[in-house]
Parts: C-alpha cells; sequence; structure tokens
C-alpha cells in the first residue's frame, strides 16, 4: 500500500508542483492552487472532486473515500492510504485533482496528464 512518502513523491513530481505546509500539515499545489493534502496524521489523503463524482465513490468504496466534515460544501474528497491498492491508483487520484486546479496552460502543456486514464 503506498504510503506518505509516495504520496509527496508523485505529487511532486506532477508539474509545477510545491509543497507547503498549511494548517500543521502538507499541502501539494499546482501553480499555488492547492490540489492534495495529507491530514490524518499522514494516513489518507484530501483531494479535488467534483461532488457528483464524489458520492459515486463514497458511494462504491466507503472504505476507501469519505467525506471530512468541514470539506462537505467544497469539491473534496479523503482517500485513506491503507485502502489505496497501489502506486498507479495513488497516481491516478492525484493526477485527477491536479487536473482540476491546474490552469489552461499547464493542461494544455502536459496533454497527457489531460484526460483520465481510467482501469
Amino acid at each position: 500500500m503506498p504510503d506518505a512518502e509516495d504520496v509527496r513523491r508523485i505529487a511532486l513530481s506532477l508539474p509545477d508542483t510545491t509543497e507547503k505546509i498549511a494548517w500543521s500539515m502538507p499541502t501539494f499545489r499546482v501553480a499555488g492552487k492547492m490540489f492534495a493534502t495529507l491530514p490524518e496524521d499522514e494516513t489518507s489523503i484530501a483531494v479535488r472532486c467534483p461532488k457528483e463524482e464524489r458520492d459515486e465513490l463514497v458511494l462504491a468504496e466507503p472504505g476507501k473515500f469519505w467525506i471530512a466534515e468541514h470539506e462537505a460544501q467544497f469539491a473534496w474528497v479523503r482517500a485513506r492510504l491503507a485502502a489505496v491498492e497501489d502506486e498507479d491508483e495513488l497516481r491516478d487520484i492525484l493526477a485527477d485533482s491536479w487536473r482540476q486546479a491546474a490552469p489552461t496552460r499547464l493542461l494544455e502543456a502536459y496533454p497527457e496528464l489531460g484526460v483520465p486514464h481510467g482501469g
């Protein structure tokens, strides 16, 4: 199972991503816009996710995804690292969130990150 170090390594491998401590936890930002955090003592990640997709994820895999109360009104979802299958899935989750925060110029510059892989 992936851990916080895998999250950090994969997040920072995405274009124009920086790490910044906020609310006493690591946060990852693309062009200054936050797309992932490591809350819950770094045992989970919080990522951007459209609300309708988020609800489907939580229903489909409640052991993996959940919605934190204080994030419910925002398009964010939590994922338990212990439930994430492997690095590929973690990369998909992070890249998906990165796409939602990245400015158009980056999406155009990295078209391979611009589409969900699925599977």
